[in-house]
């Protein structure tokens, strides 16, 4: 009872809340240079969605249509087909993920029994035209492909390959340098 009464006119709580905010006044902060210096992503970040393709360049997907059924957003759209010359062979063909629907929760890549879906590291997916978020078949395996090659440029690489006003080309000129040595 002495303990709350002395607690209360006190005010010990604001007094902790108050120390725990002087605390961090003094302390610096950290700024990224997001364009120029990315955040290394864990490998379990879950970015935009790639088809996969087997070593042979064949397509795994088999149009099943499980990632479908799995996801909880309805973001994704299989139809599936058959081959005329072996029918028990399926393939989808066509294949399409709204992206402004999804979720990112991996859920259609934990279904996929072929591996056909992954999760890429890719955040910079932003667009000024909301149908360009719309993805087919052909720009999933396509993502797949730069993806698989080594990660490809993302358009904010793109967008600064080339230095800005007051800025040097790193890459550039150690080209120059070793052209200048040979």
């Amino acid at each position: 009872m002495i303990k709350k009464v002395f607690k209360n006119i006190l005010f010990l709580e604001i007094v902790d809340g108050l120390s725990l905010t002087f605390k961090h006044m003094f302390v610096r902060a950290v700024t990224e240079q997001y364009p120029r210096k990315k955040r290394v992503l864990p490998d379990t970040y879950r970015g935009i969605l790639s088809l996969q393709k087997y070593d042979d360049g064949t397509e795994r997907c088999v149009g099943c249509a499980l990632c479908e059924a799995a996801c909880p957003s309805m973001a994704i759209t299989v139809v599936s087909g058959e081959d005329e010359k072996f029918p028990q062979r399926r393939f989808s063909r066509e294949y399409y993920i709204d992206i402004t629907r999804c979720v990112f929760c991996g859920f259609c890549v934990d279904a996929c029994p072929v591996d056909a879906l992954a999760m890429t590291k890719v955040y910079e997916f932003s667009s000024y035209d909301k149908n360009d978020l719309l993805l087919n078949k052909k720009s999933l395996l396509s993502l797949g492909d730069t993806i698989a090659k080594g990660g490809g440029m993302t358009p904010v690489e793109r967008k600064y390959k080339f230095p800005m006003e007051g800025e040097t080309n790193k890459i550039e000129s150690k080209k120059e340098e070793a052209l200048i040595l040979c």
